[in-house]
């Protein structure tokens, strides 16, 4: 028999709120956390705004003493952020640095996409360059190292499980919940972190912008500019901070009082092979139907119980091939439907960080029985039009809403699939 898996805290640094009331606030107001980034004028990107936490510095070293805050690059200050937060969340203290204590069935899955890029170019490379080698300091490696984000939270929280790294590019955050979620079934773990990170950096962002898949029309109107499922979408607003759930085996969380929020019934995780129109940067479609009636079968949950959807929806050309994957793999028409809406129409797409803030959002409306608007898709893709009924424009009190499934769909052709269920003593 497979353990059942909870969720008991939550921490989130996004670009439109800090924290969990902030960002509901933010979420059922519409309020976009995009905005307009000088830097990235100066570089001349074509794309020149982005998703981004504001007053960080000033967060974190509410937070954090000197010495800590010298390890902390932005991939990693906003993941260390968000796990202090949410293991405070679930009832859990910070332990003093001199506490031997550590929390043998506790582990942590944290990935990031790209990581520690912007430590890797304004101070690596230059550094090396200069020959100042030794001028870099000892704390160089743990803020560009792929595990830098699960190793300094280890050490914060003292976790004694497994902790590590994972990176699947845009499906990273909530491939990591659904790790997380195994080893807490199998019995190898009673509590896990899990969730994403990703910093704010043009070396970050630069590719995309080359590649010409970010949003380039609406430097003037940054709030404007992640428009997915709509006929002006002209591609993703880039988008960086962080979002930790904790993950609790149920009798654990039951034993000791904890506040639920909710339960995650099913999860799946694969690849299309990047075969059947499958690529690099964009999904085989059956890859991703697949994926989507795994995350139901292990769930024990039919699609018609299905309220709502928290898309991948990035606002790029393949909006409209993911709404009919969706209907496909639900064999559920537009007139029957679930609701649908896309996070990132208010905070951009933040990457390895993407999965794991959208789904806090995906709990925090399953728990207070809402659902959040997309903004700026009043014009709604031509090709998904019969299903424009379906998209909320402004917050939908919806205190019946049960199960939400959230999906990613990442680079290199990978998919991650979850259902959450509404918390019901």
């Amino acid at each position: 028999m497979k353990n059942r898996v909870v969720i008991t805290g939550m921490g989130v640094v996004a670009p439109n709120g800090h924290g969990l009331d902030n960002f509901e606030q933010a979420l059922r107001d519409g309020r976009s956390g995009i905005r307009f980034f000088p830097r990235l004028e100066e570089l001349k990107f074509s794309c020149q705004i982005g998703g981004m936490p504001e007053g960080f510095d000033d967060i974190r070293k509410s937070y954090f003493d000197h010495e800590k805050l010298m390890s902390l690059n932005d991939n990693i200050g906003y993941v260390s952020v968000s796990a202090v937060d949410a293991w405070r969340d679930a009832g859990f203290t910070l332990s003093d640095d001199d506490n031997d204590q550590v929390h043998w069935d506790t582990g942590a899955i944290l990935g990031c996409g790209i990581g520690g890029m912007d430590t890797i170019a304004e101070r690596v490379v230059p550094m090396v360059n200069e020959g100042k080698t030794r001028r870099m300091g000892s704390r160089i490696v743990e803020q560009v190292m792929n595990s830098g984000t699960s190793a300094r939270v280890g050490g914060l929280l003292a976790l004694g499980n497994q902790v590590t790294s994972n990176s699947a590019a845009c499906s990273t955050g909530t491939e990591a919940i659904v790790n997380a979620m195994w080893k807490i079934r199998t019995g190898q773990a009673k509590r896990m972190l899990a969730g994403g990170s990703e910093g704010v950096s043009p070396y970050i962002w630069a590719g995309f912008d080359s590649m010409r898949v970010i949003a380039r029309k609406f430097n003037d109107q940054p709030e404007k500019g992640s428009r997915p499922m709509s006929a002006s979408a002209n591609g993703f607003v880039p988008g960086a901070g962080a979002a930790v759930l904790v993950l609790e085996e149920l009798e654990t969380a039951l034993n000791r009082g904890a506040r639920i929020y909710a339960e995650i019934r099913g999860g799946y995780v694969n690849s299309g092979g990047q075969s059947n129109g499958g690529s690099m940067t964009a999904p085989n479609p059956e890859g991703v139907q697949r994926c989507i009636r795994g995350a139901l079968a292990d769930g024990n949950t039919v699609s018609d119980e299905i309220d709502a959807i928290n898309g991948h929806l990035t606002a790029t050309f393949a909006d409209p091939g993911e709404i009919r994957n969706w209907s496909r793999a639900l064999n559920r028409d537009p007139q029957d439907f679930p609701y649908i809406n896309s996070t990132k129409s208010m905070i951009g797409h933040c990457l390895g960080a993407a999965g794991a803030i959208e789904s806090v959002a995906v709990v925090l409306q399953l728990h207070n029985g809402f659902l959040h608007p997309s903004i700026n898709c009043e014009d709604v893709h031509p090709d998904i039009e019969a299903y424009a009924d379906k998209i909320p424009h402004t917050v939908m009190e919806f205190p019946e809403l049960k199960i939400i499934a959230k999906a990613c769909f990442g680079f290199g052709d990978v998919n991650s699939c979850l259902i959450f269920k509404k918390w019901e003593e």
